[in-house]
């Protein structure tokens, strides 16, 4: 993922996640909204429920990877939050890529 495939404004987090539309199963939540850019921005949100730093860095670099990897399926010119859910640490790097797969 590349640094302006990334949403870091706290504002356009909190614009998306109201205004964008929701799919979730039990290990994320993504939230997605078109933009008026000629590609596609991703946001991560790991909450400190999920562990210590070093574990949510894990995780994130994990979603990054996935994201990087499948890029062919989210379509262009929306933003997307990958919100993580505490059930995402009983499972391997497999499967984490199957589910988002599945919800997109």
């Amino acid at each position: 993922m590349r640094k302006y495939e990334i949403v870091r404004s706290h504002d356009d987090f909190d614009n998306i996640i109201k205004n964008g539309k929701c799919v979730k199963n039990k290990y994320y939540i993504i939230y997605n909204k078109d933009n008026s850019l000629n590609y596609a921005r991703f946001g991560i949100a790991v909450g400190k429920k999920i562990g210590n730093a070093v574990t949510r860095n894990k995780i994130k670099r994990q979603i990054r990877s996935i994201v990087s990897n499948n890029k062919k399926l989210f379509p262009i010119s929306k933003d997307y939050i990958i919100i993580i859910k505490k059930s995402i640490l009983e499972v391997d790097y497999k499967t984490m890529e199957n589910e988002i797969k599945n919800l997109l």
